[in-house]
């Protein structure tokens, strides 16, 4: 009798953030064969992988998303981290909303000592859907020593932008808008505004940028910002790889597109394992 291939495991953590002041757990989703004896020297690349407004540190690991399931293929820990509505960004009004420096300084290093990772720049990479999206892709131009591959899915790259106070923005949007970023002119904006990040990276430092990936459905009502960001890009020659394709703003469409992901994010983790 054929047995069934091995599969991904999924963890839960409880974490509490200092900088943040309150519980923030995370998912963990382990490669097949992690806790087989053999294995057990075995350390293995990372992809943080961040989820969108609304949502929450189980969406990726729901039963809208089958990332377990499509990460049974590959060698690499995912972890899906909590972000609530921050924006992946530190707060213009409350103090402790900290939700970039907690990432990187506290989520991060969290996670490697747990589990058997590499904690290398060349073994980790940051991905994400619409609010993750945009979060993804500013670490990656923000901390580019911190990722080999950088990525989204619908990205929300407009947020720093919009405007709390426009009536046409969605309403379920302007709260968190206000919160994070404050007033139209306030530093907070200037300083995670990816439109500006790319617009204003010295050509020196494109080098050190990590592989930079997004794709967006063209029904998706992000689309205008996605081309735009490409267009920005590819006008500063800066490297990416941009991909539109029929899909909305959904989660058959991010469950798609994940799959890719993953299969870009190894080649760029492969040499990390060898």
């Amino acid at each position: 009798m054929l047995r069934p291939p091995p599969a991904a495991r999924v963890e839960a953590v409880k974490f509490e953030s200092k900088l943040v002041g309150q519980p923030l757990p995370y998912n963990v989703v382990l490669p097949p064969l992690y806790d087989a004896p053999e294995m057990r020297a075995v350390r293995y690349p990372v992809i943080y992988l961040l989820h969108g407004l609304g949502g929450g540190a189980g969406d990726w690991v729901s039963n809208r998303a089958r990332l377990a399931a499509h990460a049974a293929a590959y060698r690499f820990i995912i972890v899906t981290p909590e972000g609530a509505d921050g924006w992946y960004t530190d707060s213009a009004t409350v103090p402790t909303d900290r939700f970039e420096t907690y990432i990187l300084e506290e989520l991060i290093p969290d996670a490697e000592r747990r589990y058997r990772a590499l904690a290398t720049r060349d073994a980790r990479a940051v991905a994400g859907l619409s609010m993750g999206g945009y979060g993804a892709l500013k670490f990656g131009v923000k901390h580019p020593q911190m990722f080999i591959f950088a990525a989204s899915l619908s990205g929300a790259f407009g947020a720093a932008s919009w405007d709390a106070n426009d009536p046409t923005l969605l309403a379920f949007v302007k709260p968190s808008i206000a919160r994070t970023y404050g007033a139209m002119d306030s530093p907070t904006r200037r300083e995670n505004d990816l439109f500006k990040l790319f617009s204003d990276l010295p050509p020196e430092r494109f080098p050190a940028l990590p592989f930079i990936y997004f794709d967006c459905g063209t029904e998706d009502f992000l689309i205008n910002s996605n081309r735009a960001l490409s267009e920005l890009l590819l006008r500063r020659k800066i490297p990416h790889e941009y991909r539109q394709l029929p899909g909305a703003h959904s989660w058959p469409y991010w469950d798609a597109q994940v799959q890719e992901v993953l299969k870009l994010a190894a080649r760029k983790l492969r040499a990390a394992q060898q």
